[in-house]
């Protein structure tokens, strides 16, 4: 098991979209099952890497945050990344992992206690729509960060 998270490490390091040509992959990563692409999305995540991260994500991808608008795009979704990065300290702790054909769920936690989860659409490899579900109120007041003038 340990040389196999290594290995999805190395890939995820590398970057998912870097061989994509014509909407497929001839990467490690088109390989890979949703399930294992988000074990290495997970890693990327608990690293702050924005741009591993981003490199999961389809051209054209969709990540709708429920308590946030959904966002479009890699570039897109890699400054999102980024940004939440810069605003918090981050750390996804995976409490089950599942998979259902092209789909991967994820149930995490945080070392502080917030709980979510994230819904994953991965076809060839790469990432197509995710949306996740967390209390965004609790988010705010774990890091500090300002309260929203409206509720």
């Amino acid at each position: 098991m340990e040389g196999r998270r290594e290995g999805w490490k190395k890939v995820c390091a590398r970057g998912a979209g870097e061989a994509a040509v014509a909407g497929r992959s001839s990467s490690p990563l088109e390989r890979m099952t949703p399930r294992q692409v988000v074990q290495a999305w997970v890693d990327a995540f608990n690293r702050a890497d924005a741009d591993a991260l981003a490199s999961f994500y389809t051209t054209d991808a969709v990540n709708h945050q429920v308590a946030e608008m959904p966002v479009q795009g890699r570039d897109n979704i890699r400054q999102m990344f980024a940004s939440g990065f810069a605003a918090a300290q981050m750390h996804c702790i995976v409490e089950n992992l599942f998979e259902d054909g092209q789909w991967a769920i994820l149930e995490w936690r945080d070392p502080s206690g917030l709980r979510g989860c994230g819904f994953f659409h991965v076809v060839h490899g790469q990432i197509t729509f995710q949306r996740g579900y967390w209390d965004k109120l609790s988010f705010l007041r774990l890091h500090g960060l300002p309260l929203p003038d409206r509720l």
